[in-house]
């Protein structure tokens, strides 16, 4: 696994992290700390966390200080009249053209949603968020699709920093909206239920008081799980103990 690779699974780490709300604007990255939950380089981490500053996720200050962003409300409002119109186009280019496989995997993913209900309010809102990344996926464009992935974390994290009361239910009613206007082809009906949805979601938001949050260290422990190469074994004392010797006598 070269640096770029180990770089990347830091990112997804984070983004996802910001996702749920584990990492809230504000809360300082150092690198030592990423690189020891990691098992990386403070270099590693450092290229990582520049990639978070060029998505708008991490803000870089002097002295290599990075904290997650805390976007104003101006920037947050602008972020969903752009999200808005991106998504718009990602509804008017699947409208006709998804397979039956393709509405099949999103009706899935909406029971998903509801079967999220009334668990972890964290697993709904990464659900949700992932039904819109999944949409523009489908498109098959890839700058559309890297487009709607980082605005969509932007937003997330735009919602975290004004608190939101997340309604399951309502993103479930209006995701199953979407697919049945893409169903039967009805791309005007489509965009505006998309639009409209994306709107309801800006105005649920509101000022809250965020929650405690832990060490960094344990806050990104679950999502450093599986991403970390093996580390290598260290030698028993025995096996040092006789290296030694064999050194000493060579």
């Amino acid at each position: 696994m070269d640096a770029s690779d180990r770089a990347s699974i830091i990112c997804r780490a984070i983004r996802r992290a910001i996702l749920e709300q584990a990492l809230a604007p504000g809360d300082k990255l150092p690198e030592d700390t990423l690189g020891e939950r990691f098992g990386v380089s403070r270099t590693i981490a450092r290229h990582a966390l520049g990639q978070l500053a060029s998505e708008g996720l991490v803000e870089l200050r002097r002295n290599r200080i990075a904290l997650v962003a805390t976007p104003s409300f101006e920037e947050a409002r602008d972020e969903f009249d752009i999200r808005r119109e991106l998504e718009r186009l990602v509804v008017r280019a699947l409208c006709g053209r998804l397979t039956p496989e393709q509405i099949a995997d999103l009706s899935a993913h909406v029971t998903e949603e509801e079967h999220a209900r009334g668990g972890p309010e964290a697993n709904s809102i990464r659900l949700a968020t992932e039904f819109h990344v999944r949409l523009a996926e489908m498109t098959g464009k890839p700058t559309l699709t890297r487009y709607v992935r980082e605005i969509a974390y932007r937003s997330s994290l735009s919602l975290a920093t004004f608190g939101r009361p997340h309604s399951p239910d309502c993103a479930v009613s209006e995701h199953r909206g979407v697919i049945e206007a893409l169903a039967v082809g009805d791309a005007q009906k489509a965009a505006d239920l998309m639009a409209d949805h994306l709107d309801q979601v800006a105005a649920r938001a509101f000022l809250k008081t965020p929650p405690t949050r832990g060490d960094l260290m344990d806050v990104l422990a679950p999502y450093a799980v599986g991403e970390q190469p093996e580390p290598k074994a260290r030698p028993s004392r025995t096996q040092s103990a006789s290296k030694n010797r064999k050194e000493a006598s060579d």
